[in-house]
């Protein structure tokens, strides 16, 4: 596609796993601030059946935006979705794909994660992208005291975090690649069905039961976030600067999240009463993980549906479901100085009610969340 007018000098991007919840944000982002010529999405799952909302609708269907289907784990597929017209090739391209459902096979993850990177890493060498970007994640290290560094000590505690540091990893040694590397903290921000999205739902759940909602651990559990949005304005900052090449940044706010911050902020929305199971519940978590979780899914599941039900939500792609991994008694605490010295500059410094309550309004909008449960 030819650039004219005032987009002759703006940049192409290609954003494979573009449907996904980053993705989505990252194409309305860069489009709506008309920061690029041109943006193809890749993705496995067609725009029509990824539960956009009605803006990011809008978006994907400017002009500016082409959408390609592509399976990346296939090579020949994922040489479709790097090929260039025109002689016009890509300046940026940010990988967000990736597998991200729990309770996978070890093989789908390696394949999923690991094989896809490496194989979208290689075609961004191949065509000689200025600027890679692959989105990693902040489970590296779990710390409660000590903040963590992108040098520090790598001890992954998810298993999509064991393949992320196999890529970050693999990086290294695809010559030609310009590449960088961003792993954030836990994502929020509209479109968010993984981040704090289960929380959110839970909340909801102890609304619809009039009962106390009651956590593991306890409220100093380290659990950093950072806004979406932030995550879009980090990639487009590291896009555009040659001294972040082939290095790794953590993207976390200022606010030091913690399951106690992020609760208080969901039983004041949804005006219910939480506490603690004590030492005894998460010592026998600690030791039957797996059967702790099933009762915590169990508890939670039917009453979704119930809800969901009652106001005549039919079709939802929203699960209070909790991987066991979401329940470790791991801190996510990370440093984000890195960044901050290359001149970045947080937008949503620390997670506020209104951010939350954002979230929420735009499920609502798309019909996918009971309205009588925040009434």
């Amino acid at each position: 596609m030819a650039n004219n007018g005032d987009n002759i000098l703006k940049p192409r991007v290609l954003i494979l796993g573009g449907c996904g919840f980053i993705g989505r944000n990252l194409v309305s982002y860069l489009v709506s601030n008309k920061l690029v010529s041109f943006v193809r999405i890749v993705d496995k799952v067609p725009p029509q059946v990824a539960w956009l909302n009605s803006e990011h609708e809008a978006i994907f269907n400017c002009s500016s935006v082409e959408f390609r289907s592509a399976n990346l784990i296939n090579s020949v597929s994922c040489e479709y979705a790097f090929n260039c017209e025109n002689g016009e090739c890509w300046d940026f391209v940010v990988n967000c794909a990736g597998e991200t459902k729990s309770n996978q096979t070890d093989p789908v993850y390696r394949e999923g994660i690991l094989k896809l990177s490496v194989n979208v890493a290689a075609q961004a060498a191949k065509y000689k992208v200025k600027h890679y970007v692959e989105l990693s994640v902040g489970n590296m290290c779990s710390s409660s005291s000590t903040p963590h560094k992108e040098d520090g000590h790598i001890e992954p505690w998810t298993i999509i975090a064991k393949y992320k540091h196999q890529v970050e990893l693999e990086l290294k040694n695809i010559p030609g690649l310009n590449y960088t590397v961003l792993r954030p903290a836990v994502v929020y921000g509209i479109g968010d069905r993984s981040g704090l999205a289960p929380r959110i739902l839970i909340g909801a759940i102890y609304k619809h039961l009039g009962e106390t909602m009651k956590l593991l651990w306890s409220e100093s559990l380290k659990l950093n976030t950072v806004h979406v949005i932030d995550v879009c304005r980090a990639i487009w900052h590291v896009c555009n600067r040659d001294d972040t090449l082939n290095k790794i940044y953590n993207v976390v706010d200022a606010g030091n999240s913690t399951q106690g911050s992020i609760t208080a902020i969901v039983a004041d929305i949804f005006n219910i009463e939480y506490n603690y199971l004590g030492s005894i519940m998460s010592t026998i978590a600690k030791t039957d993980m797996a059967t702790v979780v099933d009762e915590v899914n169990d508890k939670h599941l039917i009453p979704w549906a119930e809800a969901c039900k009652q106001d005549g939500v039919d079709n939802t792609p929203l699960t209070p479901y909790m991987s066991e991994e979401l329940l470790f008694d791991r801190h996510l605490n990370l440093d984000g100085s890195a960044l901050a010295a290359t001149g970045f500059k947080l937008s949503i410094p620390e997670l506020r009610k209104e951010y939350i309550q954002e979230i929420i309004d735009d499920y609502i909008k798309m019909k996918v969340f009971p309205q009588s449960l925040v009434a």
